[in-house]
């Protein structure tokens, strides 16, 4: 069963960016849609943003809390969702994680960690 690895988490200044990513074990990846999720201290998790698998367009979507500060892309050859994010506030300190969905299947990442404070 295909897994997933997230990394790139860490501890950044308000105002500053961070890149995600998570990598999937197959090269069924690219047909994933997948999506970040976000879970921060005493909060509720948080769909962060989405993108389609690459036979839908690769089309993303992304919460409002976020839009315009964080970007999700893929680069299939290296089985890779990215999340960019910048101008990073301390609102959005939480545990990031990915999910990868494909009919029935349902993948989760470990998450990693993100920290934004001064």
């Amino acid at each position: 069963q295909m897994q997933l690895v997230e990394s790139g988490g860490g501890l950044v200044q308000p105002g500053g960016s961070l890149r995600l990513s998570c990598e999937g074990s197959g090269n069924s990846f690219r047909a994933y849609d997948v999506y970040w999720y976000r879970q921060g201290p005493g909060k509720q998790r948080e769909l962060v943003a989405t993108i389609s698998g690459v036979t839908s367009g690769e089309k993303t979507n992304y919460a409002d809390s976020v839009k315009g500060r964080f970007s999700m892309s893929r680069d299939s050859a290296k089985k890779t969702v990215y999340l960019q994010m910048n101008n990073l506030e301390p609102e959005d300190t939480a545990i990031y994680l990915c999910n990868a969905r494909f009919g029935s299947v349902d993948l989760w990442g470990q998450g990693t960690q993100v920290t934004v404070s001064s």
